[in-house]
């Protein structure tokens, strides 16, 4: 079934019946999923066309992952301990909402997740007080439409799940019976 199907068919009812809402809109819901990466460590120290070279191949690569063009996300101040001029591209973010974003969470929930290394379900504290969960993928290659063979780059992303959940409870749960592995 997809999450899409599921959200509506099982967990409004469930959801509705554990915390006593009226109407289906109140229920909470997944708003959208962010996923960024940084890159600053790999372009830092390189020539300008080795930078290029980097910044599209993950640019490539995530774009592959979530079904939408990635954007440039540039530094807002100058570091120069990190060697980092202001407006110098450091990462890469998309934003997903609506079909692309369940179809990327349901291959984060049943192909990245299980392939990725020393998995164990997600903890309970990515959770945080107004229902958004963040977790960290160390190895962007978990995604079946990346191949780890032409690869010449391994980066790790951050995904993070905004919902309208008022508090951290109703988000577990919603989380829990969209079939997320959250640890008990």
């Amino acid at each position: 079934m997809k999450l899409r199907d599921k959200y509506q068919k099982e967990v409004i009812p469930q959801m509705k019946e554990k915390f006593g809402y009226t109407s289906d809109m109140a229920v909470p819901r997944i708003e959208k999923v962010v996923v960024n990466t940084g890159f600053g460590r790999e372009v830092v120290g390189k020539t300008g066309d080795e930078q290029k070279k980097i910044e599209q191949a993950i640019i490539n690569d995530l774009s592959l992952i979530c079904g939408q063009k990635a954007v440039l996300t540039k530094a807002k101040k100058s570091i120069a301990s990190f060697k980092i001029k202001k407006g110098m591209p450091i990462g890469a973010k998309v934003t997903l909402r609506k079909r692309k974003m369940y179809d990327f969470l349901e291959r984060l929930i049943h192909i990245a997740l299980p392939r990725s290394r020393d998995f164990h379900g997600i903890d309970q504290k990515s959770v945080d007080g107004e229902g958004n969960l963040t977790l960290g993928l160390k190895e962007h290659i978990a995604f079946p439409e990346v191949s780890p063979e032409k690869t010449k780059n391994i980066f790790g992303l951050e995904v993070t799940v905004v919902t309208t959940a008022g508090s951290r409870e109703e988000a577990l749960e919603l989380f829990k019976l969209l079939g997320f592995p959250i640890k008990s």
